[in-house]
């Protein structure tokens, strides 16, 4: 019997990356030691490995690092494993693999993540045409795709990559999984059933092949143990509106302690936050379910709780599921993609009050209730600090969300308990880190920046500005801000007085839309300095954009084309490839929702 191999522990002082290719080593010479002992013989040949791509199209971060866990489990499994970005993907290169695994987002309208988008144009490309070349006949494929069913085009980018590689000819070895935000179950079901189709052997007892990452930098590993499974109670040490009186909007800038975490983030991250539904909100439901709250009922767990702190802590109030208007008989209700109740239909309850309220003659029992209940999930914010410049802290900017349908006033879930009852110094609250390797400032502090960044948009390049001025970084920053008003939304002005001041902040251009007759945008300021813009571009700056996906974002895209087209005297489709080329260097980085 073959001795066991070396295992580098996870608490190691290594990156994953670096992990990963040591246990592979050690696999590998362990693998070929003779039945006696002794030294690893070189005469004899272990099982070969089945080839496996896992390509990966994310915004955030979650398909990405669901995929180095996808490469993990294969290399258990007899697999040599390699982690691909779509962006580094295309046609030709598909034709060459045997084995595929695709994880990947959707975002906006509908829209595949910024890195996939090339790919996705090509695909789609290849697969409309009159007649589909069949070029990927040899591809043996599954799916895993990521969304939100708040969303009406509910994981679209997947279904579109799914359609297209079997038009193109390749095998679907297991059906697509379409994954909501709680996607845990799922991905883990998934991963095993497309592994075993795909020709692994059982798990090896004491190998692990080393995992190819290609195009990755080494990140910050967490060692603490906190994740978005088992969050850090952090407590708030402050939550303060940064509008003046006389706002439409109430922005709070939130404070986080993390001593005792050993949490570690970069600017750039976003932090997930754990909030409690409206105690108001509850109280309404409660009502109209005749119940007082101490009924016992199932948590997702599968613990017993009362009623009351279920609603509360446990499951999700926002857009109904199917199961929940299936139960309360609104079975006419149109619905969307996967049978998701679709926001395009003014009958479709918006809230799971007003679906209970449908049918208020009939009485749910209050278990029977909460199983048609999503489980109620963390919110990621775009965090607003750097870890150089506020050590043992974490801030966000958060825009409360509030709003009035049918009659009944709505608030924001996280955004409203971070505003109006989560009280600084005296709660705790649970937080974890959310990587997102793709939205981090240049690894060169002599790069210049440019970072357009309207309302809460602006919670990064705070980040991004604090980080470069304690790092030392000499590159020049332009930032494009705008908002409503300047009197009473100009967010962090006394900060980037500051930093403009000190030179830090090389140039500062705003929009505030609503200071004059005719409204005016950040996309409008870019055009208005198209010259200078370009040039800033061509000396090599890196283009940055986070706010709305749905408006702002592509008028600011559209902007980025227009400035491109007209100060470097391109046509649309030289634009258009400036454009790719400058995703592809990583040089355009999108953080939009």
């Amino acid at each position: 019997m073959s001795p066991a191999a070396p295992f580098i522990p996870d608490a190691a002082p290594f990156s994953a990356e670096q992990r990963a290719w040591l246990n592979g080593f050690f696999a590998g010479m362990f693998s070929r030691a003779p039945v006696a002992g002794g030294l690893p013989s070189p005469r004899e040949t272990p099982a070969p490995l089945t080839p496996l791509t896992i390509l990966f199209g994310s915004q955030t971060g979650t398909a990405e690092g669901l995929a180095k866990r996808v490469a993990k489990e294969a290399g258990k499994r007899n697999f040599a494993p390699t982690v691909l970005d779509m962006a580094q993907c295309d046609v030709a290169r598909l034709a060459g693999e045997k084995n595929l695994l695709v994880l990947t987002s959707t975002y906006g309208d509908g829209e595949p993540p910024d890195n996939a988008k090339a790919l996705h144009t090509a695909l789609q490309a290849a697969a409309s045409a009159s007649e589909p070349t069949r070029s990927l006949t040899a591809l043996r494929f599954s799916i895993l795709a990521l969304g939100d069913t708040n969303y009406t085009q509910f994981c679209k980018a997947g279904a579109d990559f799914d359609l297209y590689l079997e038009k193109l000819g390749a095998t679907r070895v297991t059906p697509r999984v379409d994954c909501d935000l709680d996607y845990e179950g799922k991905f883990s079901a998934w991963l095993n059933s497309a592994l075993t189709a795909l020709g692994s052997s059982a798990p090896l007892p004491s190998t692990e092949t080393t995992a190819t990452i290609e195009n990755h930098k080494p990140e910050i590993v967490n060692e603490s143990g906190y994740n978005r499974s088992r969050p850090f109670p952090a407590l708030l040490l402050a939550s303060r509106n940064l509008n003046a009186p006389g706002s439409a909007k109430q922005v709070h800038h939130v404070e986080f302690d993390l001593a005792g975490s050993g949490l570690a983030y970069e600017a750039g991250d976003a932090l997930g936050v754990y909030a409690h539904n409206c105690p108001a909100l509850v109280a309404d439901v409660l009502a109209a379910l005749a119940c007082d709250g101490e009924e016992a009922v199932p948590a997702p767990d599968g613990s017993s709780v009362p009623l009351r702190r279920a609603l509360t802590e446990f499951y999700d109030l926002g857009k109904p599921s199917p199961d929940l208007l299936n139960l309360v008989g609104a079975t006419s209700v149109a619905t969307g993609p996967a049978g998701v109740a679709s926001q395009l239909f003014p009958a479709t309850p918006h809230h799971v009050i007003d679906a209970i309220l449908t049918r208020a003659d009939a009485k749910l029992a209050p278990a029977d209730f909460v199983r048609t209940l999503k489980k109620l999930q963390p919110r990621l914010y775009s965090i607003s600090s750097s870890p150089r410049a506020h050590a043992g802290q974490v801030h966000l900017t958060v825009g409360a969300v509030r709003y009035e349908l049918s009659g009944r006033a709505r608030k924001g879930v996280c955004s409203t308990f971070l505003a109006e009852r989560a009280a600084p110094g005296e709660v705790r609250i649970g937080i974890f880190v959310h990587s997102n390797k793709a939205f981090r400032p240049p690894a060169s502090g002599d790069t210049p920046v440019i970072m357009v960044g309207p309302g809460t948009g602006i919670a990064p390049f705070r980040a991004f500005l604090h980080e470069r001025k304690a790092a030392g970084a000499k590159g020049k920053n332009w930032l494009l801000y705008g908002d409503q008003r300047a009197a009473t939304d100009f967010l962090y002005r006394e900060e980037l007085a500051a930093l403009q001041h000190e030179g830090v902040l090389t140039r500062l251009d705003t929009a505030f839309s609503r200071d004059q007759a005719e409204k005016l945008y950040v996309q409008q300021r870019m055009t208005e300095n198209a010259v200078e813009l370009y040039a800033w571009l061509e000396a090599g700056a890196h283009f940055y954009v986070c706010g709305d996906a749905s408006r702002m974002a592509k008028d600011v895209d559209a902007a980025l084309h227009a400035v491109i087209e007209r100060a470097g005297g391109k046509t649309a489709d030289q634009a258009a490839a400036y454009v790719q080329a400058l995703q592809a260097a990583k040089r355009y980085a999108r953080d939009v929702y």
